[in-house]
């Protein structure tokens, strides 16, 4: 029989990953918006998804062992990988017209869609007090983008389908973490996208002659891996209520980052609209939080 892998608990530990991962995903998202100025969307997603295999597929190979690379959901983690790749393209292509902190809080709406979708698709009980949480980070996303306001016109369609395709994969990858362990569901899903985008590799592939751009191409791939692998390794070592309503520390992350390289400040009623999400969300965690107190208590007096 396989020992069970006993991993210390700290929500200390798991607040300090947490923000670490959080830290990460920033990186990603500006250095993607910086290096697809100049290479490939697709190109720069293949080096992506490669180091992130590596990178998985070596943590696993290290930490847990051979075994760990055995599944008998093989139909799952590719289905789960090739909604990865839908993600992390319309990621990629709303950076190219969205500044990173307005990105960040739009695609933080994820989760609000999820609770909101779980009802439905999973049969969740939603309270009436969370879909009035929904419903307010999601006008907190028609604060941002302003339809009829702003001049990007379609492409503001980029990444409200990131937060429909991202809810789905977050959906399916709730119904996997119930069996498989999620580093190696990370692994499977990156080599399905990797797969799948080395198709188009003919047809996109340019020479990079700079030093600079394989640097950040190196370093997107290299936060991606990180920001997942310490995601990971978070929730390991803390529940998920007690970290979620740290989660939206990734929206300042954000803004820090696009302040930092593109010196861009969000404007006031974008600054809204990300507080109005950020609120929501925070508010959802903590009700979850409150609820899962609440079940405790009673299975104790039952």
């Amino acid at each position: 029989m396989k020992a069970e892998r006993r991993v210390p608990h700290s929500a200390l530990g798991g607040l300090f990953l947490l923000m670490a991962a959080l830290a990460c995903f920033a990186v990603l998202d500006t250095t993607t918006k910086v290096v697809t100025a100049e290479v490939p969307p697709l190109m720069a997603l293949w080096v992506l998804f490669g180091v992130q295999a590596l990178a998985s597929g070596g943590y696993l190979l290290a930490a847990r062992g051979v075994g760990s690379l055995r599944s008998t959901r093989l139909g799952l983690h590719m289905v789960r990988g090739s909604l990865l790749l839908a993600v992390q393209m319309l990621a990629f292509f709303s950076l190219m017209v969205l500044p990173v902190g307005e990105f960040t809080a739009l695609a933080m709406t994820t989760p609000l869609l999820v609770t909101l979708l779980a009802s439905r698709v999973l049969g969740e009980h939603v309270s009436p007090l969370r879909l009035l949480l929904v419903g307010g980070g999601l006008a907190g996303t028609l604060v941002i983008v302003r339809p009829g306001g702003n001049s990007l016109g379609w492409a503001i369609l980029l990444p409200l389908g990131l937060v429909l395709v991202n809810s789905a994969y977050q959906l399916l990858a709730s119904k996997m973490a119930r069996t498989e362990d999620a580093v190696t569901t990370l692994f499977f899903s990156s080599l399905t996208a990797l797969l799948l985008i080395s198709l188009s590799l003919p047809w996109v592939w340019v020479a990079v002659g700079s030093a600079s751009l394989w640097g950040g191409l190196l370093l997107m791939g290299l936060a991606a891996a990180g920001g997942n692998l310490l995601f990971i390794l978070a929730f390991e070592r803390a529940p998920a209520a007690t970290l979620m309503p740290y989660m939206y520390l990734q929206i300042g992350f954000g803004i820090l980052g696009g302040w930092l390289v593109f010196d861009h400040v969000p404007d006031h009623w974008a600054a809204v609209g990300m507080g109005m999400v950020a609120a929501c969300g925070i508010a959802g965690a903590l009700l979850t939080l409150h609820e899962a107190r609440l079940r405790r208590g009673e299975l104790r007096q039952a």
